[in-house]
């Protein structure tokens, strides 16, 4: 099995895939241990200090004014990590709670937190067990950290609350780490706060997106480019010289991904024909712009959650100097703006997506198709109800696009007056996007019926390598109506597990 060992400088957005998807083992650095043990001498040193240090000496939040004594420091470790597992609501994903673990052992790691190297690799060995522990859909303002998701993962450290074990059933955490040989964490100064603060899970949850987009994009080309073969439009809008005029990136890539996908089709082009007509419409023409803006703001998040993956998020944090300080780098604004940013563009993708699948079924804008695409209009209704699925899924796209982080409600008696709703916008982009997965599902069952229904025509090898690969999936093609939801599900899943592209790339070699 693929192991991701974890050092002082951040990992990649491929490790924390491999963590949170595949299953990898977590290992320790020796220069993470070292790092860890050094931050630790430092917190030590601190805490047998007469001076108040916060979250060494202090309480929180907004009772951080009170100093606790020594004898009590051990309790109020275990105690704000029992408080704050305070969510509610439905378990959160498996995949979202081990990015959301790997990530805060990420930050563990670097040397900056100053807890112990046991407490660390306790972490990694819960990961590595294959423990879950269980998380609830809400509890986490995006500020100080996702607070109540990383107080369940924390608790579950300490033998308390619940969590689910490899095979699937959910038990006592405490009764799941004895039966794998795991010693349950006994918190010190500053621990129980370093498990806490960190927006590990907005994060974690932006690196699952990006990797689900940066398919479903090149999916959505795919699809783009079988409705202009579809509705026998014109390719010459994808020229690359037409493109390099307005040189935005995402652009010029999804065009030459259309470009490639309708090389060598007979249906292209014939837009003259009986019906002349100067230009494709805009859902057509203008996809690459479309599909070109929403790579871009993906490029944009990228960056972000690059810069967020190689920092140490947590409060206080111990420098290099030895000096613990406090400070704001909990906040999730960073990460929330663009969370919110590419569920705009997904609602957008799948917006000019469905405007596609509605030219295709109707005879007044489809250039010779039957009415929605029916094999006998009007005793057939074809694919009427599969675009009305469509545009319900279109619609609720467009609500998941208003942002979650334009909102703000003021907590912990005003001390956190200001807070990022990071975690609501991460959650929201994840509905969004299996949202955006089933929309590029319809338009591409659409638009392969409208191309095999265009007898005499030859289309594109790579379309001829779709229409065998979708057949082989089991979806099926034109004929009378049918129990039509099992082939929309299994189009659904040909887009979500990488087959459409992969049938694509066979032909063309790799999309952009």
């Amino acid at each position: 099995m693929h192991t991701v060992v974890v050092g002082t400088s951040g990992v990649t957005a491929s490790d924390v895939l491999a963590v949170a998807r595949d299953g990898a083992r977590v290992e320790l650095s020796e220069e993470a241990v070292a790092a860890l043990a050094a931050s630790r001498e430092i917190v030590d040193a601190l805490a047998a200090k007469p001076d108040p240090v916060y979250g060494v000496s202090t309480g929180f939040g907004a009772l951080a004014t009170r100093h606790i004594s020594p004898d009590l420091r051990a309790q109020l470790q275990r105690n704000i990590v029992r408080s704050h597992a305070a969510g509610m609501g439905p378990r959160v994903e498996r995949e979202v709670v081990r990015a959301l673990m790997f990530l805060r052992l990420k930050t563990l790691c670097s040397g900056r937190t100053g807890v112990r190297p046991e407490v660390a690799r306790t972490m990694a060995d819960v990961l590595n067990a294959g423990i879950t522990p269980v998380v609830h859909e809400y509890g986490s303002l995006g500020c100080s950290g996702d607070l109540a998701p990383l107080s369940h993962c924390a608790l579950a450290l300490m033998g308390e609350g619940e969590a689910e074990g490899p095979d699937g059933s959910v038990r006592p955490a405490g009764e799941l780490l004895a039966a794998h040989g795991i010693r349950a964490v006994e918190l010190r100064e500053k621990e129980g706060l370093a498990l806490l603060n960190g927006t590990d899970g907005m994060l974690g949850m932006l690196v699952m997106a990006l990797a689900d987009l940066d398919l479903l994009y090149r999916s959505a080309d795919v699809t783009a480019a079988l409705s202009l073969e579809a509705l026998l439009g014109t390719d010459k809008v994808l020229a690359p010289e037409l493109h390099a005029v307005r040189p935005h990136p995402g652009q010029a890539a999804s065009a030459a991904n259309m470009l490639a996908v309708l090389e060598g089709s007979g249906l292209t082009g014939h837009h003259q024909d009986d019906a002349p007509r100067v230009q494709d419409a805009y859902s057509v023409r203008c996809a690459p712009q479309v599909a070109g803006a929403g790579r871009d703001t993906l490029a944009h998040a990228r960056l972000v959650a690059e810069r967020e993956l190689a920092a140490a998020v947590d409060n206080p944090v111990v420098l290099p100097d030895g000096r613990v300080e406090s400070n704001g780098n909990f906040h999730g604004a960073p990460v929330a703006y663009v969370l919110d940013f590419l569920a705009i563009a997904v609602a957008d993708l799948a917006s000019i997506a469905e405007r596609r699948t509605d030219r295709l079924l109707d005879k007044n804008r489809s250039h010779g198709l039957p009415p929605f695409l029916a094999d006998d209009p009007g005793v057939d209704s074809g694919l009427m109800i599969a675009q009305y699925t469509q545009a319900a899924l279109v619609s609720e796209l467009k609500r998941l696009a208003v942002p979650a982080s334009a909102d703000s409600i003021p907590s912990s008696a005003m001390q956190e007056d200001h807070v990022s709703m990071g975690w609501s916008a991460a959650r929201k982009l994840r509905t969004a996007v299996d949202g955006l997965t089933r929309v590029v599902a319809v338009e591409l069952y659409a638009a392969t019926r409208a191309v095999e229904l265009r007898e005499g025509l030859t289309p594109a090898p790579a379309t001829r390598a779709v229409l065998k690969a979708l057949r082989e999936a089991g979806v099926g093609g034109p004929g009378p109506d049918r129990f039509l939801a099992p082939d929309l599900a299994a189009a659904e899943t040909f887009v979500r597990d990488g087959r459409l592209v992969e049938a694509v790339e066979r032909v063309t070699g790799p999309l952009r």
